[in-house]
């Protein structure tokens, strides 16, 4: 069992976290359940994902939960283009979280690769 909070891909994941609730509290009052929530929600998926990939047990489990943590990470940065795209997202804001979001991104598939087995692709 790893210690999630020692991992620098789950700091700066945290840290995104933050930044996109503090984000998204601009947003409409009518899409607090709309695009609001699913921003929060898959943001809020990728640091409780590698949480959750430490405390199983083996490199395959954790490098699946992994996995999953990007799928989460690329539904953020499309999320992100539509907050944009309906004017809710600053450009400032958007280059800024879509740029930190790419950064978690490159780290998580650093880390797959090391704990995957040799014969796994990941495709982005």
């Amino acid at each position: 069992m790893r210690d999630f909070r020692a991992l620098k891909v789950w700091q700066r994941s945290h840290q995104l976290v933050l930044a996109v609730y503090e984000a998204t509290g601009t947003f409409p009052r009518e899409e607090t359940y709309g695009l609001t929530a699913q921003l929060r929600r898959c943001c809020a998926s990728i640091p409780a994902n590698i949480a959750e990939g430490c405390g199983r047990s083996g490199e395959a489990e954790l490098g699946r939960f992994m996995v999953i943590a990007m799928g989460s990470a690329s539904e953020l940065e499309y999320y992100l283009l539509l907050g944009r795209d309906l004017g809710y997202l600053s450009a400032r804001d958007y280059q800024e979280l879509s740029q930190r979001t790419g950064e978690v991104k490159r780290m998580l598939s650093t880390l797959i690769t090391k704990v995957r087995p040799a014969n796994y692709k990941l495709t982005s």
